[in-house]
């Protein structure tokens, strides 16, 4: 069964940082965009970030300069790193993988489909 797995979240003060793993297993994720998407209590689901398989990168505004998504194409591993997190980042982070191959990222929920259960991000102190 092909599935993308998340991990890395946890409990962090305002300020900090977190990296989230998202790992693929029963296929290879170098030819797929890999997007991370965000759902906070009472609020719509989000797109986070996203990269493409030629490393292309998105990202929503509310977390440029703070987000950092890269590709490691021998561990089958896409990451966020998250830098001066913020309270309002507290959320369930989820990744997904393009329903396409080859195809340039965005962020847009309806063009993934998601594979793991989440990991929970809370920023607080």
């Amino acid at each position: 069964q092909s599935q993308l797995v998340e991990s890395g979240g946890g409990l962090v003060q305002p300020g900090g940082s977190l990296r989230l793993s998202c790992a693929a297993s029963g296929f290879t994720l170098n030819y797929r965009a890999i997007g991370w998407f965000r759902q906070a209590p009472g609020k719509d689901r989000e797109g986070v970030s996203c990269i493409s398989s030629d490393d292309g990168t998105n990202y929503a505004d509310s977390v440029k300069g703070r987000f950092t998504i890269s590709r490691d194409n021998a561990k089958n591993t896409v990451y966020l790193k998250m830098n001066s997190l913020k309270p309002e980042d507290t959320a369930v982070y989820y990744c997904a993988a393009d329903r396409l191959l080859f195809r340039l990222c965005g962020l847009s929920p309806g063009e993934f489909e998601s594979w793991g259960q989440g990991t929970q991000v809370t920023v607080s102190s």
